[in-house]
């Protein structure tokens, strides 16, 4: 029986795997909107387990499994044994013998960790607090789209040294673009966690000057689920770490903002840049139902032919 191939990690794909899941990210998302029917994971089947709240994960797993001939399955850990204590090593071992592919959207990294390590097929990090690999393969894909090659790029991440900036770390080793970070005290990011050696990103104390320069300004909410007993310490902390037209006047003159959603105007971004002619977060959203169903395919089938 061949091993799996898991994606709970940005870093679990080399950069030339990770260049073609974009090829195919383009391929098959020109075939949806030519409204051309491509099945190539019919019969397959998906289970989505979650332990944290969703709208674009689920979604877009979901319907992206449906759209490529397959079904998915929502568990949610309150209604299924897992919520009652099942270890996990047990539930792996169960569930990837009743389908061709899971993915986990959970607290810590360690749980789908284990998960994967006893699974029989793909697992796939749907979020962790760690790391939220999907969610940058769309980013990276709308770059791509908008702008060309990432490499050599800069990107300023302006917030919190959450899940979203880990996964952007690896990125930027992997992509060979540089990665301006810009945390309020006290929530400085720990490269030596996160699993990169440093050589492509800079830490800035003052965030105006993260996003001096830059050609992609992104960022994520203040307060990141599991930690809402911390909001308003969080909320004082970063109050000088919102992304606002004047942070976005000393980028580039045509770079581009993101955000991975959901995002809090007034908070740490203004309406008029989440809004404004520099915002690609709806393509961003978009995005993610594209770059995962290539990663399924990817997962599950290997390279196929198609161009």
């Amino acid at each position: 029986m061949t091993e799996p191939r898991h994606f709970l990690q940005l870093k679990d794909l080399s950069r030339e795997e990770l260049d073609y899941v974009f090829a195919r990210t383009r391929w098959i998302k020109d075939k949806f909107k030519r409204y051309e029917q491509y099945w190539p994971l019919q019969d397959r089947t998906l289970v989505m387990i979650f332990e944290k709240q969703s709208t674009r994960t689920r979604l877009s797993f979901e319907a992206g499994m449906h759209q490529m001939g397959g079904s998915a399955i929502y568990l949610n850990t309150r209604d299924s044994q897992l919520g009652r204590g099942e270890p996990v090593e047990d539930a792996a071992q169960v569930i990837s013998r009743m389908c061709d592919v899971v993915m986990i959207r959970t607290f810590e990294q360690t749980i789908i960790e284990r998960f994967a390590a006893n699974s029989r097929v793909p697992v796939i990090n749907g979020l962790t607090n760690e790391y939220h690999p999907c969610q940058v393969l769309a980013d990276i894909y709308t770059w791509i789209e908008h702008r060309g090659d990432i490499s050599g790029r800069t990107v300023a991440w302006i917030g919190d040294s959450n899940n979203m900036c880990h996964t952007w770390m690896q990125a930027a080793e992997i992509f060979d673009f540089k990665l301006n970070i810009s945390t309020p005290p006290g929530y400085e990011v720990e490269p030596d966690k996160v699993g990169v050696a440093g050589s492509h990103h800079e830490c800035f104390a003052d965030p105006m000057d993260a996003a001096r320069g830059a050609d992609l300004v992104t960022t994520d909410v203040w307060t990141s689920m599991g930690w809402e007993a911390e909001n308003e310490a969080r909320c004082a902390a970063f109050a000088d770490w919102q992304v606002d037209a004047d942070m976005m006047k000393v980028a580039r003159p045509d770079s581009l903002f993101m955000h991975c959603l959901p995002a809090h105007r007034g908070e740490e971004v203004s309406a008029d840049v989440i809004d404004g002619p520099h915002s690609v977060v709806w393509d961003e959203a978009e995005n993610r139902l594209h770059a995962q169903k290539a990663l399924m395919e990817f997962l599950l089938l290997g390279r196929v032919s198609g161009s």
